[in-house]
């Protein structure tokens, strides 16, 4: 028998085999998830590779929250206005005061909202016979894109109109008379604003309105318009697991478009599939719920803090453009993702009057999440904004708080939000207006006071309703909130 030889030389150079073996066999890799244990430059084991689904999965919903969140808040909304007002298809409901709107992603508190979110699948083509007269209003899809203003800034132009909204697979009616409208969504949004002054005439245009299916066109049942009536409701997308609910449902009622195949299959693991039900066992349910945590604070930084370039007006405050993409949601290569959770988080619908770039037309929106020292704007302190003289508004003015949390009208328990231009302010001597933000009242300004919440934040709208030159041209220089003794 041959023996080995036990060399020094021989020895060392089998120990560094045996180590380059082992080190090939069995690796730890640090990585951002933590270590991971591989073998064979694969993981180790059923412990490391059920370590990485989790974490893929985790951060598939974390993105799918920010991904869904338009389609969500109007299925949302749909779902309580049917739920809570009992509103059919060709209902609308009326949002008029302050505790009417608490529901409503940043609504403005000064001109009544109708609303309506029809299932053109129950209905077949929907006729919406629009009446004339001064008013905002507009036509969207389910993933919350304008497919048509009505109303001043529509094709109309105020004076009226009948349009007809066709949904996807359904034929177009051979008829005249009618401005047709072609949805890609089953489930749409219709929605007007009554802007005159005279709440008389607001409400003689209200009740014009009419809402009907084509196939009943010949005898139509009148609009039925229904009110909260002080009961409670939220249009709020809701919070962890009940939001991947809504979406589930929503997801199964609509068709699936092509941009959004990839995002279907990533929820595929999630539970969340079409044609299929949504059981979610207990380690989907966990990284959901965690998922949807960790989306909303994304989407709370994208919104409030955020880093699209050009998002600022001017660079001498802290007021920035609340709708910073264009309401197609689509850019040149990619779909807008942050730029529609930016506004969508904080926000509801658009339409082509809310971002005009027409002097005099339409409304134009700042949004301030903090003070002049870059601080988050706190209920439980005073706070004052120097409003100029002549804001380049050609119809009014308009400035609303909101919570921060919800993202609705502060609920402070008088019915107090907003101060605007057609309210009795207290002006100064050259025409500036000082409207004070805080848990108390200035002594004297009492008509300037919006009061805020202790223990709550708050964030602010600017509304220019028929925005002017100045406003185009970045000159209209709104200064930053102050702390106010």
């Amino acid at each position: 028998m041959k023996k080995w030889s036990t060399s020094p030389l021989r020895i060392m150079t089998a120990v560094a085999a045996l180590t380059i073996c082992a080190n090939v066999a069995a690796q730890t890799v640090d990585t951002r998830i933590g270590k991971v244990e591989l073998t064979e430059g694969v993981p180790a084991d059923a412990a490391s590779v059920q370590k990485l689904f989790d974490e893929s999965d985790f951060q598939r919903a974390s993105q799918a929250y920010v991904w869904a969140l338009p389609i969500v808040g109007f299925a949302q909304w749909q779902s309580d206005a049917r739920s809570v007002f009992g509103a059919k298809d060709t209902d609308m409901v009326v949002y008029q005061s302050v505790q009417d709107k608490l529901g409503i992603l940043t609504a403005n508190a000064t001109t009544p909202y109708i609303v309506g979110l029809p299932d053109l699948s129950k209905t077949g083509p929907l006729v919406i016979d629009y009446p004339a007269g001064n008013s905002a209003g507009g036509i969207g899809d389910f993933w919350q894109r304008p497919l048509s203003d009505m109303g001043e800034t529509g094709p109309d132009q105020g004076k009226g109109a009948k349009y007809l909204v066709v949904g996807p697979g359904q034929a177009e009616p051979k008829a005249s008379g009618y401005r047709v409208i072609r949805s890609p969504t089953v489930n749409i949004f219709v929605a007007f604003r009554a802007l005159d002054a005279d709440p008389a005439k607001a409400s003689a245009l209200i009740q014009k309105f009419h809402m009907y299916p084509y196939a009943n066109r010949a005898s139509p049942a009148p609009t039925n318009f229904l009110r909260p009536d002080g009961r409670k409701w939220s249009q709020v997308p809701p919070r962890g697991l009940a939001f991947w609910e809504r979406l589930d449902d929503i997801i199964q009622r609509e068709p699936v478009m092509e941009r959004d195949r990839v995002m279907m299959g990533m929820l595929q693991p999630l539970g969340i599939e079409k044609g299929k039900p949504f059981a979610p066992d207990n380690r989907q349910r966990k990284i959901l719920e965690d998922g949807a945590q960790v989306g909303e604070l994304f989407a709370q930084a994208n919104a409030f803090d955020s880093r699209s370039p050009g998002a600022q007006y001017r660079r001498d405050a802290q007021w920035r453009y609340v709708i910073a993409f264009d309401p197609s949601q689509e850019r040149k290569y990619y779909t807008d993702v942050d730029g529609r959770a930016d506004y969508f988080y904080q926000a509801v619908t658009t339409s082509k009057g809310m971002t005009t770039k027409i002097p005099g037309v339409g409304q134009a929106y700042l949004g301030a999440y903090r003070d002049k020292n870059d601080q988050v704007l706190d209920g439980s302190k005073k706070y004052v904004l120097h409003v100029p003289a002549n804001p380049p508004a050609k119809l009014f003015w308009s400035l609303t708080v909101y919570d921060t949390d919800q993202r609705v009208l502060i609920d402070n328990g008088r019915g107090i939000a907003d101060k605007s231009s057609r309210q009795d302010l207290v002006r100064n001597e050259d025409g500036t207006v000082d409207i004070y933000v805080g848990p108390d009242a200035p002594a004297g300004k009492e008509k300037n006071w919006i009061p805020s919440v202790p223990g709550k934040a708050w964030f602010a709208m600017f509304r220019l309703y028929g925005p002017l030159q100045p406003y185009f041209d970045g000159a209209f220089a709104l200064p930053d909130f102050e702390a106010s003794k």
